[in-house]
């Protein structure tokens, strides 16, 4: 396989996307991370543009030992001068000068002619070369230049000393078929590029989201550098992603038969660094890096996933730095996947629990985004109180009007073991004072309430929702739970608990003095 190098512009391109300012500190981090993980070439930043960004790029130059540091420069002296000055002391230093050279940029940015910008660029790359022996030369917004052009200024840059060409696609404009095919037709046109060992390099942008298409179609076409970035940040809608350029090839060398240098299991490493100091999240769905690249809740997808994992992964998740999978329990998953995951959390349930904690896992999942680990142990918690008692009385109805009102009310419905329903009102000092009295009235049952507690299982506005209560009658105390999305029917559900619980005690009591005086 031939090896594409990854000239990563993060802390270049990437921090000039609006919000994304980075200071030294930062920008030292993320360097050093670049590095581990692999990348070629780090555009540590663009000398000239701050005192500060100066001293980035000077330091970023004086650290790294393996990967080569880059200033970027315009074709002004200044500009080469100061990028030369904030490389000079790096292992290996890079200037990377450009200039415009569409036919749009050139009527209304410079208002020059052509030859005055061939002009103006070989008198740039060659004053760079006197500052290092690696000069990169950028025809900006190069997808949108005459052909014939990109070839006289690609052989003026060669001939000036540098010794990579970059063909940027600056405003995202290109197909991958159009933009694949200017490196092809370069290097048709110029067989010095190949004879020399001129390194042809992508910088995509985003602006048609077919930045890392386009990047992949110019790698096919001879680019041996692709200029991208963490988390695909930069201008607008942002530059190709490292983490997809790198991982398409490594997924489909089959089919690219190319390679790159990246230690991949530091790219999800990498993209939180970049993402916790530059502010800017990272989409959900966003590939090989997204919350949701590697999580599943389909149930086909869950079942097929514990079968055989690459029925739905083409990626292992360890691959990139992410330590599994996830099975995300909601709505659309299945039975398989939740009966796996509460054998995960180390219980064994038989066939009829299954059936009984799905049927409520629905329920629950119909009310909740996700369902968490700490909600299905409750569940579990829920159903081994119910199984441990005979229920007299299940919760059918609960409506409740409080609020700021002085008196609140309460409408409770509940089925006896028959299946015979009864309803009743109460009212209360509060809605849980009025649920509680309505439940004592249809069962017939007055307890003492003595504890009551109350804690979200899990976190979020949707949180299920734990209650806990300690009933005393007469000489007897008991203890309810109950646990829903809504802590007013978790309160209904804990307190019928202990009312069931108190029934079921009277009736064993009830049946030991029976058997004990026939």
């Amino acid at each position: 396989m031939d090896t594409v190098r990854i000239f990563d512009t993060t802390l270049r391109d990437g921090e000039q996307s609006p919000g994304a300012s980075l200071n030294r500190a930062e920008k030292i981090e993320i360097a050093r991370q670049l590095e581990t993980l692999g990348v070629d070439i780090i555009e540590a930043g663009f000398p000239i543009t701050s005192n500060d960004d100066f001293e980035a790029v000077k330091t970023i130059a004086g650290e790294l030992g393996r990967a080569t540091v880059c200033g970027l420069s315009r074709c002004v002296a200044a500009d080469v001068d100061r990028a030369g000055e904030a490389v000079k002391n790096a292992a290996h230093g890079r200037i990377h000068v450009f200039c415009a050279t569409s036919k749009i940029h050139l009527e209304h940015k410079f208002k020059k002619a052509f030859d005055e910008i061939v002009k103006i660029s070989v008198d740039h790359i060659e004053r760079a070369r006197g500052f290092v022996d690696d000069v990169e030369f950028s025809p900006e917004d190069a997808s949108r230049t005459e052909l014939n052009h990109l070839v006289e200024i690609t052989g003026a840059a060669i001939d000036a000393g540098a010794t990579t060409i970059n063909l940027p696609d600056t405003v995202g404009y290109a197909t991958p078929e159009e933009y694949g095919r200017i490196f092809s037709y370069l290097r048709e046109q110029l067989p010095v590029i190949d004879a020399k060992g001129i390194i042809l390099s992508a910088h995509c942008h985003n602006d048609l989201g077919l930045a890392v298409a386009n990047s992949l179609a110019a790698a096919m076409n001879g680019a041996r550098q692709i200029e991208c970035t963490i988390n695909g940040i930069g201008e607008r809608a942002g530059n190709a992603s490292l983490e997809e350029v790198v991982m398409a090839m490594n997924t489909r060398g089959d089919y690219y038969d190319l390679t790159t240098k990246i230690k991949t299991k530091e790219i999800y490493r990498t993209s939180r660094m970049v993402s916790k100091l530059t502010g800017l999240d990272v989409q959900r769905n966003k590939a090989i890096i997204g919350e949701n690249a590697f999580a599943h809740e389909a149930g086909i997808h869950q079942d097929g996933i514990l079968k055989e994992r690459t029925t739905y992964e083409i990626m292992d998740p360890r691959d990139v730095g992410i330590p599994e999978s996830k099975l995300v329990l909601g709505k659309h998953s299945g039975r398989h996947a939740f009966r796996a995951r509460i054998e995960e959390l180390g219980y064994s349930v038989d066939d009829a629990a299954v059936d009984r904690l799905f049927t409520k896992f629905k329920a629950l999942a119909d009310r909740k985004k996700n369902v968490y680990d700490e909600d299905i142990e409750a569940l579990l918690e829920s159903d081994l109180d119910s199984a441990s008692r005979t229920d007299l009385w299940s919760l059918a109805y609960l409506q409740v009007n409080g609020g700021t009102h002085p008196i609140a009310t309460a409408t409770v419905t509940i089925t006896d073991s028959s299946g015979e329903t009864r309803t009743d009102a109460s009212t209360g000092d509060g809605p849980i004072d009025a649920i509680y009295s309505a439940i004592q009235r249809i069962t017939g049952v007055t307890a003492e309430l003595t504890d009551y507690q109350i804690r979200a299982v899990t976190g979020g506005k949707d949180a299920m929702g734990e209650v806990r209560v300690e009933l005393r009658h007469h000489d007897t105390r008991v203890r309810g739970r109950g646990v829903s999305t809504d802590v007013i029917e978790a309160s209904a559900l804990a307190y019928l608990a202990a009312i069931n619980r108190l029934r079921s005690l009277d009736y064993r009591t009830a049946e030991a003095a029976s058997t004990a005086h026939p």
